[in-house]
This record gives C-alpha cells, sequence and structure tokens, in this order.
C-alpha cells in the first residue's frame, strides 16, 4: 500500500518501522518541527524524524496544516491509499480526512471509548484501571470518536507505572497498525461503532494534575495517580510553603496499627518504623524518596531528620 504517516514522539516510532519493514510504500513521513528541549534547551528532532531519517524517508515538518496549501498540494500528488496517524499532536483537518480512499488510521493508547484524548496511557494508570491496551480506529472530525478497527488488550499490575507501558503498547500497537493495513487491502475488517454512554476522557496532564491532595484522596488513589503521572507532573504537596516532591512511595497499610488507633490524619507527616509516612483520607503512604524545592532529592527518613520534622506537621 502507498501510506503517509503523521506521528511525532517515540511512541511512534515502532508503528512507523513497522509499516516499511512490511514492505508499505511510506511516500512521506509528516512529523512537528524541531523543538528545544533538554536543560541546555538544545534544538531536537522528533523521534519519528530521527527513525524516518534512518530509514530513508522523506520528512516534512510543517507548523500548521489546517490551511497548508502546500502541504494540501504534496498530498494530493501522492494520493495515498490510507494515511496512518500516531501520536501526531495536531487536529488532522476534514480535508486530509477526505483524501485517501482507506481514511485516516489511528493508533490510540486505550481501549476506546475509554480514555478518549491526548494523555490516555497516564489517565488509565491514574484512575486505577487493570487493562488498558490499543486500538487502530478511523479518524473522524470528533475527539478520538471514529470506528474502531481492531484492538489488543494488556493487564496493569497494581505497581505498574505508566512509563513501564508506553514500550509495551507501542510495540504492540505496530503489531496492530500492520495487521489493520493488512485487513484494510484485503477488505476484512469490519468496522464498529463506538459506544458514547462508556466514554471517558483522558485530557492533557497539567501540573495540578500532580497535586496529591490527601485530604480527599485515599492512599491507594495517590497512589495511582503517582504511578500514572510519574515523572511529570508527578506527585506533590506543599510544605512549610514550599513546594514538596514525592519521587518515589508506596502504600503502608499497617501505619494505623504501628501508631496506635488515632493513626494519621490526612496530610500528616510521621516518621513510623523508619519511615516517613504521610496519612490519607483513608490508609497512608510511605514516602521512599522526597525533595524540597530547591534541594537534593533524598530518602524520606532522610528528610525527616535534615529538616527536623515535628509531629503534627502537614503536607498541603
Amino acid at each position: 500500500m502507498r501510506l503517509v504517516l503523521c506521528g511525532t514522539p517515540e511512541f511512534a516510532a515502532p508503528t512507523l518501522r513497522a509499516l516499511v519493514g512490511r514492505g508499505h510504500e511510506m511516500a512521506l513521513v509528516v512529523t512537528q518541527p524541531d523543538r528545544p528541549a533538554g536543560r541546555k534547551m538544545e534544538m531536537q528532532a522528533p523521534a519519528v524524524k530521527r527513525a524516518a531519517m534512518e530509514l530513508g524517508l522523506r520528512v516534512v515538518q510543517p507548523e500548521k496544516i489546517k490551511n497548508n496549501a502546500e502541504l494540501r498540494a504534496e498530498l494530493e500528488a501522492i494520493r495515498p491509499d490510507a494515511i496512518v496517524v500516531v501520536a501526531y499532536g495536531r487536529i488532522i483537518p476534514e480535508w486530509m480526512l477526505e483524501l485517501p480512499g482507506l481514511g485516516n488510521v489511528n493508533l490510540h493508547g486505550s481501549l476506546l471509548p475509554k480514555y478518549r484524548g491526548a494523555a490516555p496511557i497516564q489517565w488509565a494508570v491514574a484512575n486505577g484501571e487493570r487493562e488498558t491496551g490499543v486500538t487502530t480506529m478511523r479518524l473522524d472530525a470528533g475527539l478520538d470518536t471514529g470506528d474502531v478497527l481492531l484492538e489488543r488488550r494488556v493487564e496493569i499490575g497494581p505497581e505498574t507505572m505508566a512509563a513501564e507501558l508506553y514500550p509495551v503498547l507501542a510495540a504492540m500497537g505496530a503489531e496492530l497498525m500492520v495487521e489493520t493495513m493488512e485487513g484494510l487491502e484485503r477488505g476484512a475488517i469490519v468496522a464498529r461503532k463506538q459506544d458514547e454512554a462508556e466514554a471517558t476522557l483522558a485530557p492533557i496532564l497539567t501540573r495540578e494534575d500532580g497535586r496529591m491532595e490527601l485530604e480527599r484522596r485515599t492512599a491507594r488513589e495517590a497512589y495511582n495517580r503517582w504511578r500514572g503521572f510519574a515523572p511529570w507532573p508527578g506527585a506533590w504537596a506543599e510544605f512549610r510553603g514550599k513546594r514538596f516532591l514525592v519521587h518515589r512511595m508506596h502504600v503502608a497499610g499497617d501505619v494505623a496499627e504501628r501508631l496506635g488507633a488515632e493513626g494519621l490524619r490526612p496530610g500528616e507527616l510521621a516518621v513510623v518504623d523508619g519511615e516517613l509516612a504521610v496519612g490519607a483520607a483513608v490508609g497512608a503512604l510511605a514516602l521512599d524518596e522526597v525533595q524540597m524545592e530547591g534541594k537534593a532529592r533524598m530518602a524520606g527518613a532522610a528528610f525527616a531528620r535534615d529538616f527536623q520534622l515535628k509531629r503534627g506537621e502537614s503536607l498541603a
């Protein structure tokens, strides 16, 4: 098949390699412009661009695509059978949706219709889901509302981090896209409508999503959100008027028993059997590695010692 791929981050690169490896003609790769990144804010090419250049493919990096006459003319000249879209980061305009005969086929990192939006992997973990997966779908004008083509599922373990799922789902998604393209070519896939009653959203993450808010979350809920949101926005609160980051934690189910009947109030800090613990709305967390704003990371117990933690002090 003659294809065009639109994608940007590392999540999309395995799909590009897999399609080329199966012998499909990748006539063009569309990705976002190089951006400054890292501490030195040096310009870096997107992962998809690097993969495309290794494969000897033509790459374009338009800043905008909706009214881009040059891009439109090039795609119309290519006349692709399908446009493959994987984490491109731009809304696909109507003219692109209508261009290829087999449509724009998207790889999405959830089991649609659950977790439509920009951060499906993170929100699935943050909400304590036990299963997720990847879905191929035909894009339409809505937000991940198009007809589902194929899907594959994977278990989320109780300690699994969202960052650990990314390469798993990227590899699984690459295989699924190859299967989808070959099924479409044969006319062997029956698309199905999404059940709108089951739809949930996975909006782009903000810094506020990392706020622990232990007065209204159980220890397990706070732990799940950290699993979903590490490394950014992570898990954070305020202590003594400064930002307090938690880099590693675990649910400490028996803190109340070790402290006595009173346990810990939500947000209250205490050293319990050598661990820095904090109370939640239900249960408690052990904070294994923490960091005060402007300071180095340190073990929770070392933080309590170095900052002379007093009984009754709390995270806000």
